[in-house]
């Protein structure tokens, strides 16, 4: 009797293993594991429709307020969480965000990496011509300036010509983006600090280690809303840029990306999510 029990169970057991083992179906009748850069890709009720693909959104999650990881709560949150979290419900996706580095990032930019390991990469990245023989970008999403980002208590200076016209003063930011290139058209590579990523580049501003850091002006409003009692943004912008979403040359999934972006620009959801990063009181 024993043995009969055994193997009932264990009958019962390999059923519900291999159950559980079957990919899930989405309503459209595609893998929901198959990721969206392989799917099918249809339309339904003259929306395209992803047909439940997961789509693997590349993060950094070191830039605030676009992808950061919450010092509270230890959750991985920020503007492109938001976007694509509301995206996928318009075109019949599922997130996957995948952190990776900034690095990883400008090797696709600069058709030395692969989308093998994502679909879409998000992380503030500036829409630029050179950028654009290597990938492909979405619309853009937000329009954004380079600025300044001092210590709350600066006095010395409080335009960019002010801070360039001061060779004792050294200024930060992340190596291999637009923000690098605007302080070295500024003040020159000698006065320039590079870092890895924002956090750190923000954290030396803190410290003293530098007297400014370049960043664009949506993530500096990120930084000085964590940052309030520390930190400030000065002056006129250097330069204004448009930022948008890259994917690979010829990717099929720009037109559905870009039309669940405009849908959400169209209904005020673009907005909302706006003012909840970046307006600050």
């Amino acid at each position: 009797m024993k043995l009969r029990i055994s193997l009932v169970a264990l009958s019962t057991f390999l059923v519900l293993l291999l159950a559980a083992c079957q990919p899930v179906q989405s309503p459209g009748g595609t893998t929901a594991s198959v990721p969206c850069n392989e799917a099918e890709i249809s339309e339904t009720d003259g929306k395209p429709d992803l047909n439940g693909c997961v789509l693997r959104i590349a993060v950094e999650n070191a830039y605030q307020p676009f992808n950061f990881i919450d010092t509270e709560t230890g959750e991985a949150v920020g503007y492109d969480y938001d976007i694509f979290n509301d995206l996928c419900t318009r075109i019949n996706c599922q997130p996957e965000f995948i952190e990776t580095s900034w690095d990883a990032m400008v090797a696709v930019m600069g058709g030395e990496g692969s989308f093998d390991t994502f679909d879409v990469g998000a992380d503030g990245i500036t829409i630029t011509e050179e950028r654009a023989q290597n990938v492909d970008f979405t619309i853009p999403y937000i329009t954004s300036s380079q600025v300044l980002l001092v210590r709350v208590d600066e006095d010395r200076f409080v335009e960019p010509a002010d801070f360039a016209a001061d060779p004792e003063l050294l200024i930060g930011t992340q190596l291999g983006t637009t923000n690098y290139d605007a302080a070295v058209a500024l003040v020159g590579e000698e006065r320039v600090v590079a870092y890895d990523q924002f956090g750190p580049a923000v954290q030396a501003l803190i410290n003293g280690d530098v007297d400014a850091v370049m960043i664009d002006n949506v993530a500096g409003i990120g930084y000085v809303g964590v940052n309030a009692d520390s930190l400030k943004l000065t002056g006129e912008p250097v330069q204004s840029e448009e930022l948008g979403f890259i994917l690979g040359k010829g990717s099929p999934l720009v037109t559905p990306i870009n039309w669940g972006l405009e849908d959400m620009s169209a209904d005020g959801t673009i907005d909302t999510l706006y003012e909840k990063w970046f307006v600050t009181e």
